[in-house]
């Protein structure tokens, strides 16, 4: 990668680090609003009051959140109703962006080199599985530096 992109996927995965944990808490079956609700004991009436809307407008909140089809804004609504702060995020399944990236380039470098290393057998040029292994470890790293747009692909 080049300095600047690396540096930029360090900065990156240094802010995702602090979501890490966030990771592992399960959102509840009825959502985060509902169990926040009922846990301080405030009905729907109350929360409706501090967010300026009715009851059945809250229970629709409710179901919303639930059935993943809320709004961002609206969970900022209802976070700051509740003196709460909503936060929101993506954790890299693979640890980090770093190694996202690494994964990525080594399975496309892997494609590219026995794509070619097959056509080179066709012709009886193929290569050593020592040889092959080198290209992958090379191109992926040649892939990694420019951060090539068919990483994504």
């Amino acid at each position: 990668m080049r300095n600047k992109k690396k540096l930029l996927v360090e900065q990156l995965d240094q802010k995702l680090a602090n979501f890490k944990d966030a990771g592992m808490v399960l959102v509840p079956q009825k959502g985060w609003v509902n169990t926040i609700r009922t846990t301080l004991n405030m009905t729907r009436d109350q929360l409706a009051a501090k967010l300026d809307l009715t009851k059945g407008a809250i229970q629709k909140i409710e179901e919303r959140e639930a059935t993943g089809q809320i709004t961002i804004n609206k969970l900022k609504d209802v976070g700051n109703a509740l003196n709460m702060k909503f936060v929101y995020g993506f954790i890299p399944k693979d640890g980090s962006i770093e190694s996202l990236i690494n994964i990525k380039a080594e399975k496309l470098a892997r494609k590219i080199v026995l794509r070619t290393n097959h056509n080179m057998k066709l012709e009886d040029q193929g290569i050593s599985e020592d040889k092959i292994e080198n290209s992958i470890i090379d191109l992926a790293n040649e892939i990694k530096r420019e951060m090539r747009k068919s990483l994504w692909d």
